[in-house]
């Protein structure tokens, strides 16, 4: 009997037949997620996304999920206007990344089912580099770019561009210091010894 607790993962061989647009080798996937524009997704090598996350890459929106890639459940990657995460991301438990935003001021109508000319929509790709870590809850807005090794503390707000090789927290998030660049000759090492 199957363990109606633990829904287990779709792997590659699986996702392959699922029309994303790629997927690596050695990706897990909860099968209680939901995944929305299967085409215009692409997954790198060793990717693991947790339960129930939410991807959504619809119409000309694009995500593109880099290798060695962690997503931590109850996530939301709204990527109607793209979202790269590059080698080494890490996005922790309940993150969101959105996009796509609505115009909150009254000056324009809100939500998915107002024709577009009358939505305030602001909408940009979004990009984690290499080695960013999002710490649980942050939440990323359209239009922002990550730096290179850039940690991002719990239950932050990055609505700005964020420098390499820094560690940010709060609400909006501000600069407490420099990162260790470790993590760049661990990667090396890691690579070498997957063959990668």
């Amino acid at each position: 009997m199957e363990n109606p607790f633990d829904p287990g993962y779709y792997r590659e061989h699986e996702l392959r037949q699922m029309g994303f647009a790629e997927v690596g080798d050695d990706v897990r996937i909860s099968r209680n997620c939901t995944i929305l524009g299967l085409p215009n997704i692409r997954i790198g090598s060793r990717v693991r996304i947790d339960g129930y996350c939410t991807l959504v890459a619809p119409g000309n929106g694009y995500l593109r999920i880099g290798s060695f890639v962690f997503v931590g459940g109850y996530s939301l990657l709204s990527a109607g206007a793209g979202i790269d995460l590059e080698d080494f991301v890490i996005v922790s438990q309940g993150c969101r990344i959105y996009s796509r935003n609505d115009d909150y001021s009254g000056e324009h109508l809100c939500g998915h089912n107002v024709p577009e000319r009358f939505a305030g929509i602001t909408s940009a790709p979004v990009r984690l580099r290499r080695h960013v870590m999002l710490g649980t809850g942050t939440v990323v807005f359209p239009g922002v770019e990550i730096g290179e090794g850039t940690a991002v503390g719990a239950q932050s707000l990055v609505t700005r561009g964020l420098p390499p090789w820094g560690i940010f927290a709060g609400c909006p998030v501000r600069r407490l210091k420099d990162r260790s660049r470790r993590v760049l000759e661990l990667e090396q090492e890691v690579r070498k010894e997957l063959g990668k």
